[in-house]
């Protein structure tokens, strides 16, 4: 007899993976844990092997688990997409994206009004992190597809949007102080800008210190609002009250910064529609005209 892998079963397993976490995964999906758990059992039952083991606080996929994870990924997409082709899914459609927090206020709304007019009844999942974690998300299919920054030249994966120039940023009032070295702030590591920021200084053989790390965008602005530092970003989606100090301070020059679009090698055709919004929005928004 063959083997026959419940499709909710799948669901929770490929969550909990997601989530780091069965309870969460619990929550996310709307079951009592008592009932992943369940799931997850007769899952293993039916793999002949253990799926997860503890560790730490959390599970950790086995070999196995892993295999049945990636399987699973692929199972649901394909189920996804049967049932949008019927007509039949009313709030199965998941599709999950990732963006730098620079495009939270015009690129996402943006593609998400449009998606929400062909897919209303999809559930979408954004996610917010750094630039080696999003495509990591990706390849691993965790994520569908996903905005990117990428180094001037650097040939990674994706398609390249656009390249848009650094500028060294400061509140209207700030005045950089002559002598001192000069104060930056900064994502924490790693990070494209913050690299390029010290990379320029380092090169110039000019004085710089960390004046503020931190993993927040609007915790940057804050941080120049107070006079704290510099920073660098590109010209997108910068508040009113920050200038461009290029042309200032004897500040060393920056490189470019590429604007990719990673899509992840199986995605429903939801997420396709998505991805292709996505991109075009980008393009309109960001790209320079």
């Amino acid at each position: 007899m063959k083997t026959s892998f419940d499709i909710d079963a799948l669901r929770a397993i490929v969550a909990g993976a997601d989530f780091g976490s069965f309870s969460r995964a619990a929550v996310q999906l709307g079951r009592s844990q008592s009932a992943i758990s369940m799931q997850l059992k007769k899952l293993e039952q039916l793999a002949g092997a253990p799926l997860f083991v503890r560790k730490g606080r959390g599970l950790a996929p086995t070999a196995a688990g892993e295999a049945l994870i990636a399987y699973s990924r692929k199972i649901i997409a394909l189920n996804d997409e049967a049932a949008l082709a019927l007509g039949a899914a009313a709030n199965t459609g998941l599709v999950r994206l990732g963006l730098p927090q620079d495009f939270f206020e015009d690129v996402m709304p943006a593609t998400l009004t449009a998606f929400s007019k062909q897919h209303p009844a999809a559930q979408i999942d954004i996610r917010a992190g750094q630039n080696h974690k999003l495509a990591d998300e990706v390849t691993a299919g965790r994520l569908d597809g996903a905005i990117v920054y990428s180094e001037e030249g650097a040939n990674t994966d994706g398609e390249l949007l656009c390249t848009l120039p650094m500028r060294w940023l400061a509140h209207e009032g700030y005045d950089l102080p002559g002598a001192d070295p000069a104060p930056i702030v900064m994502f924490d590591h790693p990070c494209l800008f913050r690299k390029a920021a010290l990379s320029a200084f380092e090169y110039a053989r000019k004085p710089w210190r960390a004046a503020v790390t931190t993993p927040s965008l609007s915790y940057v602005w804050a941080a120049l609002r107070s006079k704290l530092g510099i920073a660098v970003r590109t010209a997108h989606a910068v508040p009113a009250d920050m200038v461009c100090i290029n042309d200032r301070f004897d500040l060393p020059e920056l490189p470019g910064i590429e604007i990719r679009l990673l899509r992840s090698q199986t995605v429903s055709s939801a997420a396709e529609d998505m991805c292709a919004i996505l991109r075009r929005e980008a393009l309109r928004l960001i790209a320079p005209k």
